[in-house]
């Protein structure tokens, strides 16, 4: 039995705070409770569309870099299929500036039924760490580690 494949849509908002923009590489992490984690090293390569916070049109023909302020960006990246709904999303900031998204969500083309919620932000990432947002119901975390939740009384 051959793995198949589907297609993302990844939207990620930069907020319009002065100085939130970057030209730093971001990268992301996604998946399922299922344990199927989707890595994309460098985001800004993917890009294939600018899309206008206020209006639904598509701006494909203004050359610009993606996570500009005010911007909402959107990329495409190919990968093993999820099985369940996209639950948790990290992203990673790596380089010298900051970058303040706002949010960002995942459309499964073949599977509009397996697509995140949105996951906000809303503030500047810590730079050279994952940092995201997990709402999965299942006791182990995204990036495979099993282990026991500690609770304390």
């Amino acid at each position: 039995m051959s793995q198949r494949n589907c297609t993302y849509a990844i939207t990620v908002e930069t907020t319009c705070t002065k100085g939130a923009d970057t030209s730093n590489h971001v990268s992301i992490r996604f998946g399922d409770s299922s344990s199927n984690n989707i890595l994309v090293h460098r985001l800004n390569s993917k890009r294939v569309k600018r899309l206008d916070p206020l209006e639904p049109q598509v701006l494909d023909d203004v050359p610009i870099k993606p996570f500009q302020a005010c911007t909402i960006d959107q990329f495409e990246h190919t990968s093993k299929c999820v099985e369940l709904p996209v639950c948790y999303l990290y992203l990673k900031l790596t380089g010298d500036d900051d970058w303040r998204p706002g949010f960002a969500q995942i459309r499964v083309l073949e599977g509009p039924h397996l697509s995140s919620n949105y996951f906000y932000f809303r503030r500047y990432l810590p730079r050279n760490v994952w940092h995201g947002v997990d709402v999965c119901d299942n006791k182990s975390p995204p990036f495979g580690l099993n282990y026991k939740r500690k609770v304390f009384d």
